[in-house]
């Protein structure tokens, strides 16, 4: 190999070395390397699992001792059918709204499979903890756990549950780097039906060590909501005004 060549081979293997994306796969024939073509199908198959995998509440509910939870449904009775129509699931079953405890809640979390049931069982327990410790002044409505649920779902539990703000921590749509990125979205007093993506502040990819960490989520989280406390809104008009880059 001439020396042009290795010095090129040894920049690639740097760049790789810092992101996820795939850059300087090189060629077989026509192709890309045999490897790389079977990285590529694993990883295709690690996101369709992502999004079938089903949805483990308990899971959640064990890694929160001592934190009271709900379990509810959205609309949709099955996977399919989730899939198919999003508008189910964005609206509460009839029967698990009933059974949802009303209070003067300061903020509700959701904890929604969404597209990537693995991300919310690996990252969502961490985050609402790191979270709840620096809400120490809040009156914060039990974890509910939502099966075959959307962010807007959230809308429709605040307002059943007379919670001010709701944040909806939901599996993010996996891609092919990453298929447990796990998302957090806040929002003021939402109204089903009427709240758009505007009204909405967004997390995204909290998946430590390669994304968000959790205290760095958390940090801005709670930032966030003490913000949207003090304004009474959310989304565009609502900036996150902390110093330190995400960690």
């Amino acid at each position: 190999m001439s020396e042009v060549a290795v010095q090129t081979s040894e920049l690639w293997s740097s760049l790789r070395q810092r992101t996820q994306a795939r850059i300087g796969l090189g060629r077989a024939g026509s192709a890309i390397p045999t490897r790389h073509r079977l990285e590529l199908q694993a990883a295709h198959a690690a996101a369709r699992d992502a999004v079938h995998s089903p949805f483990e509440p308990e899971v959640i509910a064990a890694a929160l001792p001592g934190t009271p939870t709900v379990r509810v449904r959205s609309s949709a009775p099955d996977r399919l059918t989730y899939l198919q129509r999003p508008d189910l699931g964005r609206r509460l079953d009839s029967v698990d709204r009933a059974h949802l405890p009303v209070g003067e809640w300061d903020a509700v979390f959701v904890v929604a499979d969404g597209l990537s049931s693995r991300a919310v069982h690996e990252h969502a327990a961490a985050v609402v903890r790191e979270t709840a410790v620096r809400l120490t002044d809040w009156h914060l409505a039990p974890v509910v756990l939502a099966e075959q649920a959307r962010v807007a779902l959230g809308d429709d539990v605040a307002q059943a549950m007379g919670a001010a703000m709701v944040v909806v921590l939901v599996g993010e749509r996996p891609g092919m780097s990453a298929a447990d990125s796990l998302g957090a979205y806040l929002t003021y007093r939402p109204t089903p039906g009427g709240t758009t993506d505007a009204d909405r502040n967004c997390l995204s990819n909290i998946r430590p060590p390669l994304g968000l960490s959790y205290a760095g989520a958390a940090g801005k989280l709670a930032g966030l909501m003490t913000r949207a406390r003090e304004l009474g809104l959310t989304g565009v008009a609502l900036k996150d005004e902390t110093d330190a880059l995400p960690s």
